[in-house]
């Protein structure tokens, strides 16, 4: 019996603490029915407010597809929080899914107020780089657990580039392959969010011009790069699985390489392409505007691309449900003892979590600025040679 005046309610406090792994589940799906209940009426009101133009059609529709696909999302991602019995593989997988949310709360938003896309495409650029870090680190980890990949791999068969970069001098197999195509991937995880603060400092100023494919504004460049930067790293990827595709067989790779590839990838050319088709007229403007032509056109490409993404996004979540699914981390054993259990939030911390972003991506840069030196080294020590004159 618990004192008078008592620790009772303490104890129910802490009671339900260690046992969240069984009021988790049915709090999300209330969570869910009430959010569905506040935000449907509200999109429809919004669209019959409107007119039901075709702007506010676009956003109803995007808007239920955003509502079916965050909640498959989210129910995965509490599965691996309930069942977090490998956290050096899980984390990274629980940083993927939060994927899907992110971009669809993103493209819902931009398709609401397209004018200030720009800024909230930033989270979502971003992220993208933190995903395709988190995959590779994915890869890495669940090789590193069953071997020393480095050694194992110095005794594969050798790979050689893929055409048309088979003129490129081979990557020896082992710790030299294995460094590459990290550093390949990892550039990207730099490159896109400082792209993304180019553009955003760009349009402060006026000289960003997105969707315009003029050489007198900075959008034509930055899409260069990035399209330039992603295909190294989609490269590396890919050259990456063709080494170890043995190794991964147990994992089932392909549809998780797809997954990444479609959304991420996929999701740029695409981009790329509407604003192209839009910018020179191949597409009609087919949404009621008084805005002026050029203003037409940017809010045409960013409506376009964003309800693409809201569609896109449903079914990525299905994908992501059977690429990425809970079940071999599902361990035969009482899950409510509370006994060295994680604490329920422990899926957020570790999304938020970015020490070892950190680390790597200060390697990469550490790694790049030693390759730059040994070339400058290497320069001068050539200009020195016997025979050459200096004054």
């Amino acid at each position: 019996m618990p004192p008078p005046g008592g620790s009772a309610k303490p104890q129910d406090g802490r009671r339900m603490c260690i046992h969240w792994r069984v009021w988790l589940r049915p709090l999300l799906v209330v969570l869910y029915v009430l959010f569905v209940i506040i935000v449907v009426p509200l999109l429809i009101a919004d669209s019959v407010k409107d007119g039901f133009t075709r702007k506010g059609q676009l956003v109803l529709i995007g808007g239920l597809f955003v509502l079916c696909a965050i909640p498959i999302s989210i129910w995965q991602i509490a599965q691996h929080t309930i069942h977090y019995t490998q956290p050096q593989l899980q984390r990274h997988i629980i940083r993927i899914l939060w994927m899907v949310p992110i971009y669809a709360l993103n493209a819902l938003l931009c398709l609401i107020y397209p004018r200030k896309s720009i800024y909230m495409d930033s989270i979502r650029e971003c992220y993208e780089a933190y995903v395709i870090y988190n995959f590779m680190k994915y890869l890495l980890n669940y090789l590193n657990l069953e071997m020393d990949l480095e050694r194992a791999l110095e005794f594969n068969t050798q790979t050689h580039h893929f055409i048309p970069c088979c003129c490129l001098s081979t990557w020896q197999m082992g710790r030299e392959f294995v460094h590459n195509c990290k550093h390949g991937i990892l550039q990207y995880t730099v490159v896109r969010p400082l792209t993304t603060v180019i553009a955003c400092i760009c349009q402060l100023n006026h000289v960003y011009g997105e969707g315009q494919f003029r050489a007198s504004v900075a959008f034509p460049y930055l899409v260069f790069i990035n399209n330039c930067s992603q295909s190294i790293a989609m490269y590396c990827l890919a050259l990456f699985y063709r080494a170890t595709r043995n190794e991964l067989r147990a994992m089932r790779p392909l549809p998780k390489f797809f997954c990444i590839k479609a959304v991420i990838f996929f999701s740029f050319f695409q981009s790329v392409i509407i604003y192209f088709l839009v910018y020179y007229g191949i597409i009609k403007d087919i949404f009621d505007s008084n805005t002026s032509e050029f203003e037409s056109q940017l809010e045409l490409s960013t409506k376009l691309q964003n309800f693409l993404i809201c569609i896109e996004m449903f079914l990525a979540a299905l994908a992501h449900h059977y690429s990425f699914s809970h079940h071999p981390y599902v361990l035969n054993i009482p899950q409510c003892d509370g006994r060295g259990s994680q604490p329920w939030y422990s899926g957020l911390l570790t999304m938020l979590d970015i020490s070892d972003v950190r680390q790597d991506v200060s390697e990469h840069l550490g790694e790049v600025g030693s390759s730059l030196s040994r070339r400058f080294r290497g320069r001068a020590v050539y200009d020195m040679a016997p025979g050459s004159s200096r004054t």
